[in-house]
C-alpha cells in the first residue's frame, strides 16, 4: 500500500452563489514535487487555502489526512496547519520591507525566552536557514533592499524555519526572470531530495514538466486527472486543463498595418531617487495602426520605466522628450494628459495600479470613461450595466454579476476587466505591460485574441514581456531594450530568440 504524507478526500468549499471546489480529491507522497494545474478560477488557490487553514475546518465539506493516518486532521487556523509542517508561500509575498532578513524569517515565529527575544540566536538560525536555499544574502540587510528573487527565497527560508514536511508554493516563479527561475526551481530539487514534499501551482507548464513527479490537473472546481510526469506533456494538461485542444498558443490574425499612430522621440528619463542617475537614453520608436509592437529586455532594462514615464509621467524625474499620437505632440504632463491624448496603459501590476479592489466589476470598467456614460455630470446608471455587460459577455468575464467585487476574481478574469476599462475607453495607443503575467494558458489565447480583435479595428499596441515566446507569437516587431537603451530592432520575420539575445549580449560588451 502506497504511503501518502498528505491526503484531501472529497472537498468541497462553497462561497455565496458558487461552489468553488466540487467533490476534489488530492494526494501527495513523501518527498515528492506535486504540480497542481488548472486555469484560473480552478479552485487551485481555494484548494491550498483548506489545506493551510486559512478556511477553517467546518467552512468546507471532506477530510483532510496526513501520513496515511485514519484520523482527519481539523485545522481551524493557519497555527494548526504550520504545527503539522505544512506551509505556505504565496503569490503576493508577505514580507514586511522595512524589517530585516533576519527579523521577516521569524515574524511570528520569535526566537525568545519569557517575552525577551534572543536577537543572537535570531541571527545565527536565520544563517543556517538562508545557507540552505543557497543564497548570498546578510541577515540583517533590509527585505526591501533586495530583488523579487531573493525575496522569494527569504520566503522559502522562513518555511524552512519552521520544520516544514509539505511547502505549497503558489506561482513562485511569476515575477523572477529566467535565472532566478533557475534557481528557484533546483532549490525544490534539493528540497525534495532531503525529504520534503513541495506542491508548485504554476501556470509556467514547461516548468511543472521539468521539475514535478506528478501532476493534478483541476477544471471549474473538480479533480479532472492525476498523471505521472511522464504522461504529462504540455499539450495534454493543456487539453485536460481546458477541456479541448488548444493546437496553436497564439491565435492568427490578418491584420492591416497603417500609418504611423504612435511616435516617442529622443526620451530621457533619471531616476527619481537620485536625479543624477539617468535610467532611459534617448529612446526613439513607433508603431503604426493594426500593428502589434513588442518590447523586450532582461530584468531591470527599462521596460516598465519607459512605459510608465510615456504615462502621464508616472516615473522619473528631468524627462525630455517628445510623444506624438497620429502625428499631434501630446503633453504627457500627467495621467489625465496621457489618457486625454489617446494613451492607456495596463499595468503589469494590476492589483496595486490597475484596478480598485473593493469596488465591483461594473466600477471598474467605467472609470476612466465616465463621461461616455453621464449627462451633465450625473451618471447614467442604466447605461453604465448596460456597458459593464456588454463587456463582460464580450471579453468572457467569469463573475456572478457585473456586481462581483474585483478582488474576489481569479486573476485571468481581473486581467479582463483592466483590459475591458481600456477598451471601453477607446484610446488609439495601448501599453500592455506583462498582460499574460499570472494567466493559464487558457487565459492566455483569451487575451490574445483580444489583442487581435484591437489591431484588427486599427489601434496600436505595445506590448512588454519578460516571455520571449510571447512576443514572438504575438509580435509585428521587436524594440531589443537593454540598459534605459534601444539596441536592436527586429521584424516578426527577423525575430529569434537568439537573435535577440546577441543584441543584448554585444550591447553587454560595449558597455564593459
Amino acid at each position: 500500500m502506497e504511503q501518502y504524507i498528505l491526503e484531501m478526500r472529497g472537498i468541497t468549499k462553497r462561497f455565496p452563489g458558487v461552489v468553488a471546489l466540487n467533490d476534489v480529491s488530492f494526494r501527495v507522497k513523501p518527498g515528492q514535487i506535486h504540480a497542481l494545474v488548472g486555469e484560473n478560477g480552478a479552485g487551485k488557490s481555494t484548494l491550498m487555502n483548506v489545506l493551510s487553514g486559512v478556511y477553517p475546518h467546518g467552512d468546507y465539506e471532506g477530510e483532510i489526512f496526513m501520513d496515511s493516518g485514519e484520523t482527519a486532521c481539523k485545522f481551524r487556523h493557519i497555527k494548526d496547519s504550520e504545527e503539522k509542517g505544512i506551509a505556505i508561500i504565496h503569490q503576493e509575498l508577505a514580507l514586511v520591507p522595512e524589517l530585516s532578513v533576519a527579523e521577516n524569517i521569524f515574524l511570528g515565529n520569535e526566537q525568545q525566552k519569557m517575552g525577551v527575544v534572543n536577537w543572537n540566536h535570531t541571527r545565527s538560525k536565520a544563517a543556517e536557514v538562508i545557507k540552505m536555499v543557497g543564497v548570498d544574502i546578510h541577515v540583517e540587510s533590509r527585505v526591501r533592499d533586495l530583488g523579487v528573487g531573493k525575496q522569494q527565497l527569504i520566503e522559502i527560508a522562513k518555511a524552512l524555519s519552521k520544520d516544514v514536511r509539505v511547502l505549497i508554493l503558489d506561482e513562485p516563479t511569476a515575477a523572477l526572470n529566467d535565472e532566478d527561475s533557475s534557481h528557484l526551481l533546483q532549490l525544490l530539487v534539493d528540497l525534495k531530495n532531503k525529504g520534503i514534499a513541495c506542491i508548485l501551482i504554476s501556470h509556467k507548464l514547461n516548468e511543472v514538466v521539468r521539475v514535478a513527479d506528478e501532476v493534478t490537473v483541476l477544471r471549474d472546481g473538480e479533480t479532472i486527472e492525476t498523471l505521472d510526469i511522464q504522461d504529462a506533456s504540455e499539450d495534454n494538461i493543456i487539453r485536460l486543463m481546458v477541456g479541448r485542444v488548444l493546437a496553436d498558443r497564439f491565435p492568427k490574425r490578418e491584420h492591416q498595418v497603417g500609418d504611423i499612430c504612435f511616435e516617442v522621440k529622443d526620451w530621457n528619463v533619471f531616476d527619481p531617487l537620485d536625479s543624477s542617475r539617468q535610467t532611459i537614453s534617448g529612446i526613439n520608436m513607433h508603431s503604426r495602426r493594426g500593428e502589434v509592437v513588442g518590447l523586450y529586455g532582461l530584468m531591470g532594462a527599462g521596460r516598465t520605466e519607459l512605459a510608465l514615464s510615456i504615462f502621464g509621467r508616472s516615473y522619473g524625474t528631468k524627462i525630455s522628450g517628445q510623444v506624438f499620437v497620429d502625428g499631434e505632440e501630446v503633453a504627457v504632463r500627467s495621467v489625465a494628459d496621457a489618457i486625454k491624448g489617446g494613451i492607456a496603459y495596463a499595468t503589469e501590476d494590476r492589483k496595486q495600479a490597475g484596478l480598485v479592489l473593493i469596488n465591483t466589476i461594473k466600477d471598474n470598467i467605467s472609470l476612466c470613461a465616465l463621461h461616455k456614460i453621464s449627462k451633465r455630470g450625473v451618471l447614467d446608471n442604466n447605461e453604465d450595466n448596460k456597458v459593464a455587460e456588454e463587456y463582460r459577455e464580450k471579453l468572457s468575464i467569469r463573475s456572478s454579476s457585473i456586481l462581483q467585487h474585483v478582488r474576489n476574481l481569479s486573476g485571468g478574469n481581473q486581467q479582463k476587466v483592466m483590459f475591458s476599462k481600456w477598451i471601453f475607453a477607446d484610446q488609439q495607443v495601448l501599453i500592455l505591460d506583462e498582460p499574460t503575467r499570472g494567466v493559464d494558458v487558457g487565459a492566455k489565447y483569451e487575451i490574445y485574441s483580444i489583442i487581435n480583435e484591437l489591431v484588427g479595428r486599427g489601434k496600436s499596441v505595445v506590448m512588454i514581456s519578460s516571455e520571449l515566446p510571447e512576443l514572438l507569437g504575438m509580435c509585428d516587431r521587436i524594440y531589443v531594450v537593454n540598459d534605459g537603451e534601444i539596441v536592436g530592432e527586429l521584424t516578426a520575420e527577423e525575430a529569434t530568440q537568439e537573435e535577440i539575445m546577441r543584441f543584448i549580449m554585444e550591447s553587454n560588451k560595449k558597455e564593459q
